[in-house]
C-alpha cells in the first residue's frame, strides 16, 4: 500500500470522524453557554499549535489545532482549557461578570458542561432516524429457528417455535434485542419469557462464554445462549416510529456499554476490548469502506461512547465538573482552590493512564 492510500484508508477516515465527533460535542458547550450569556475566547478542535483559525463578530477564536485527540471551549473567566477558574475573578468589572462563566448561577454552569455530553447522545439519536428512514431497522422476529443440542437453551428447555418476550425483565421486540443482552452477559444466569402457545413460560438459562474475534482483530467475551433466529431483513420506518426507535437504540447501546465497564470492574471480563486511537483509527478506516451506512453507524456508537466517557466522574472530564458542582450543591459553596487543583491532577494521571493502557491494548491485541 504505497502512502497515498494509506493515508486514505486510516488516517483520513479516523480525522474526520474523530474531527465530527469532537466538533458536535463542543458546540453543545458553545451553544448553551452562548445562550446563557457567556461570552467564549476560544472554539478549538484538537490541541496544541494551531493550524488555522479565525475570529468571528463576538471575537471567538474558532480554531482547528495540530493535535486531533480532542478539543475545547474556552470561556471568559477560565484560566486555561480544563475550565480551571482564571486570576482576577474578584475584581472583574459587572460588565466582565455578566458574561463571566464562573459568575453564572450554579444551574446555568451544569448545564453548559452537560451539553457536551448530551450533543452526543443527540447526535446519535439524529443518525439511527437517518439510517432508519433511508435504509430501514434491521429486524428479525423474536422466534426461536432453532436450538443447538447441549446448549444453554437446549438445557433451559427452549424449544423451536418459541418467542422470548423478555430477558431478565428487558423487553425483547426483535431477536438482535435478545442478542444484544446475551452477549453482554457471558457466564451469567439469565430469567427469559418465553410466549408458548399462547401462553407465557419463564425459563432460566446459564449462558456460555465464547471468545470472539471480530474483523479488526478485536477479542471480545461474550455469552451464548444456544439458538438461531429466522431471517433478517429491513424494516421500513417513518419519522415518528423511527425517531421512538432511535432513542431505544442510543438508550439500549448506553446501558450495554455501561454494563461491560462494570463487568470489566468486577472482573468478569476482559479489558482487552479497550481500545485507544490506533484502534478507533484502524476501525474507521476499514468501516469507511464498508460504505456510508455502516460508517454513520459506526459514528453514531462512538459517540455514545464519547458522551459516557465525558460523563465518568472523574475531574478534567465534564463528569468531574459535574461532581464538583453537586458537591457545591450540598455545601452551599464551591470547593477551594487547593482541592479543585489537586481534583485535576488526579484526574489528568487517571486519564493519562487510561490513555497509556488502550494504546497498550492496541498494539498488544491489533494486528501489526
Amino acid at each position: 500500500m504505497d502512502i497515498v492510500n494509506f493515508l486514505v484508508t486510516y488516517p483520513l477516515p479516523f480525522v474526520i470522524a474523530l474531527g465530527v465527533l469532537v466538533f458536535v460535542h463542543e458546540l453543545g458547550h458553545y451553544l448553551v453557554a452562548r445562550w446563557c450569556g457567556v461570552k467564549v475566547d476560544v472554539f478549538s478542535i484538537g490541541f496544541g499549535p494551531e493550524i488555522f483559525g479565525w475570529n468571528d463578530r463576538q471575537g471567538t477564536r474558532w480554531r482547528v489545532a495540530i493535535v486531533p485527540l480532542g478539543g475545547y471551549v474556552k470561556m471568559y473567566g477560565d484560566a486555561n482549557a480544563a475550565s480551571t477558574p482564571g486570576d482576577g475573578l474578584d475584581t472583574m468589572s459587572a460588565a466582565e461578570r455578566a458574561v463571566s462563566f464562573h459568575h453564572k448561577t450554579l444551574g446555568q454552569r451544569a448545564a453548559i458542561i452537560l451539553a457536551g455530553p448530551a450533543a452526543n447522545f443527540l447526535f446519535a439519536i439524529v443518525a439511527f432516524i437517518f439510517l432508519f428512514v433511508a435504509r430501514g431497522q434491521p429486524f428479525t422476529p423474536p422466534q426461536i429457528g432453532s436450538v443447538v443440542p447441549g446448549g444453554p437453551a437446549a438445557v433451559a428447555g427452549l424449544v423451536s417455535g418459541d418467542v422470548v418476550t423478555a430477558i431478565d425483565g428487558w423487553r425483547v421486540d426483535r431477536f438482535e434485542d435478545l442478542q444484544a443482552q446475551v452477549r453482554a452477559k457471558p457466564g451469567q444466569t439469565v430469567e427469559l419469557d418465553v410466549l408458548r402457545d399462547g401462553r407465557t413460560v419463564t425459563l432460566q438459562a446459564t449462558l456460555r462464554l465464547r471468545e470472539d474475534t471480530d474483523r479488526f482483530g478485536n477479542v471480545h467475551r461474550v455469552g451464548q445462549l444456544g439458538v438461531t433466529g429466522g431471517g433478517a431483513e429491513y424494516r421500513e420506518l417513518g419519522p415518528v416510529d423511527a425517531t421512538v426507535q432511535a432513542v431505544r437504540e442510543t438508550w439500549n447501546l448506553s446501558v450495554g456499554t455501561l454494563g461491560a465497564i462494570g463487568q470489566m470492574i468486577m472482573g468478569t471480563r476482559g479489558t482487552e476490548e479497550i481500545g485507544g486511537p490506533i484502534r478507533i483509527a484502524q476501525m474507521s478506516g476499514q468501516v469507511a469502506q464498508l460504505g456510508v451506512v455502516a460508517f454513520v453507524w459506526f459514528l453514531a456508537v462512538l459517540s455514545i461512547n464519547l458522551g459516557l466517557i465525558n460523563l465518568f466522574p472523574i475531574p478534567l472530564l465534564d463528569g468531574g465538573h459535574l461532581m464538583f458542582y453537586a458537591i457545591e450543591a450540598v455545601r452551599g459553596r464551591p470547593l477551594g482552590e487547593r482541592a479543585q487543583e489537586y481534583g485535576l491532577r488526579i484526574g489528568l494521571a487517571l486519564v493519562l493512564t487510561l490513555l497509556v493502557f488502550a494504546t497498550w491494548n492496541d498494539l498488544v491485541h491489533g494486528r501489526w
